[in-house]
C-alpha cells in the first residue's frame, strides 16, 4: 500500500507537469516483500526491494520505477540511474506505541518492554540509550507491523520511519519522534527516488523535473558516506544532514550491534554554486547513482567529497573494525 501511495504521488506530479502524456502503473512484488520471516540484514541480498523492478526496466516493460531511496544500493547495476530524487519527507524515526502505552515515551516504558524494529541501525543506537528495554525483529509492510503491535501483546512499541506513516495518513499514530540526538536516521530515509534507464534521454529529461536540489545534495553526501564505508543492511550506519545558507553539514556514525562501540563525527562543506548550462557529453555524470542535470555539478561534487571525507575520517579512527565485527556477528546470529 505504501509503495502504491508513493508511486501515485510521483505519477500525479508528472501528470500535472505533462498533461498530454499517459501514465500506466504496473504493480509488482519483490524478494523483500515475499521473505517476511527473516531479518532484512540476514537475507544478504543487496537489491532486496529492487531486483525484480530493475529486470522489468531492463526489458522495457516499464520506463520508470519509484523506490524509497533508502532501499536503493549505493552502486546501481550498469545501465540504470536515479533520474529524480523528490523533496524529502521528514527523515526522522518515529515510535508507535501499543495502545496500553499511549502517551508515554521510550524512557517512560516499563523495564524489559519489547521494542520491535527490523533495523540494526535503530536497535544499535537505542540499546545504548535505553538499556532497560529489549529489542526484537519485526518484519512485514507497515500495515502488518501495526497490526502485530495493536492486536498482540508482544511489543510495547515499534520504531518506523516517520515518512512512511505520514504518507499513509497515519501521522496520528506517531507517539514520539526520535531526534538525531536519540537516533540518527538511515541514508536516504524519507526521500523517494525514480530509477530509469541511464541511456533513455527522453525519460531522464522528463523525470529530472522532479528533482529537489537540496534533497539531492543531502542524499549524495549520505550515499557517498555509506558507499565509502561499504555499509548496507547488515551493518549499523547512520546519518543526519542539514543544508543551511549554502553550507551542507553531514553527521555520520557507525555502531557495533549492541551500540556499546560507536564512532560519530560531523563535517561541513559549501555547496553554494550557481547553475551553469553545461551541454555536451558530460551531461550524464552520475554521483553515487544519481543523475541530476539541473543541480550545479560543482555542488554535487562537493557533496560527494564531503561524504567520502567523513567516511575516511571514521575509517581512520577504527570504523572498519567496528563494522567488520558487526558484520560477522550478524552473520552468526
Amino acid at each position: 500500500q505504501l509503495a502504491r501511495i508513493q508511486t501515485d504521488s510521483v505519477v500525479e506530479t508528472l501528470q500535472e507537469l505533462y498533461p498530454d502524456l499517459h501514465f500506466e502503473i504496473v504493480a509488482m512484488s519483490t524478494t523483500g516483500d515475499k521473505i517476511l520471516d527473516t531479518a532484512l540484514s540476514k537475507i544478504g541480498e543487496k537489491s532486496l526491494f529492487t531486483k525484480e523492478l530493475e529486470n522489468a526496466l531492463e526489458r522495457n516493460e516499464v520506463d520508470l520505477v519509484v523506490h524509497s531511496l533508502k532501499d536503493l544500493p549505493t552502486s546501481l547495476p550498469p545501465g540504470f540511474t536515479i533520474g529524480a530524487v523528490c523533496k524529502r519527507e521528514n527523515p526522522l524515526d518515529a515510535v508507535v506505541f501499543h495502545p496500553k502505552n499511549c502517551g508515554k515515551t521510550l524512557s517512560l516504558l516499563p523495564e524489559k518492554s519489547v521494542i520491535g524494529t527490523s533495523s540494526l541501525r535503530r536497535a544499535a543506537q537505542l540499546k545504548k540509550k535505553f538499556p532497560q528495554l529489549e529489542f526484537r525483529d519485526i518484519r512485514g509492510n507497515l500495515n502488518t507491523r501495526l497490526k502485530k503491535l495493536d492486536e498482540k501483546e508482544d511489543f510495547g512499541a515499534i520504531i518506523l520511519a516517520a515518512a512512511g506513516l505520514k504518507r499513509m495518513g497515519w501521522e496520528n499514530r506517531i507517539g514520539q519522534l526520535l531526534s538525531p540526538e536519540d537516533c540518527l536516521y538511515a541514508v536516504g530515509q524519507g526521500a523517494l527516488a525514480v530509477e530509469v534507464r541511464a541511456k533513455d534521454q527522453e525519460i531522464l529529461n522528463m523525470v529530472s523535473a522532479l528533482h529537489d536540489a537540496d534533497t539531492v545534495l543531502c542524499c549524495i553526501a549520505e550515499r557517498a558516506f555509506m558507499k565509502r564505508l561499504e555499509g548496507g543492511c547488515s551493518v549499523p550506519v547512520a546519518v543526519n544532514t542539514v543544508l543551511k545558507d549554502g553550507q551542507l553539514y553531514l553527521t555520520g556514525a557507525v555502531y557495533s550491534l549492541d551500540g556499546s562501540d560507536s564512532l560519530r563525527e560531523t563535517m561541513q562543506t559549501s555547496v553554494n554554486y550557481p547553475q551553469q548550462n553545461e551541454d555536451g557529453p558530460n551531461d550524464d555524470v552520475q554521483h553515487v547513482g544519481i543523475t541530476a542535470k539541473n543541480v550545479p555539478r560543482p555542488a554535487q561534487e562537493a557533496a560527494e567529497s564531503l561524504g567520502v571525507e567523513l567516511a575516511n575520517l571514521l575509517l581512520s579512527k577504527g570504523a572498519k573494525h567496528i563494522l567488520s565485527v558487526a558484520r560477522q556477528l550478524n552473520d552468526t546470529r
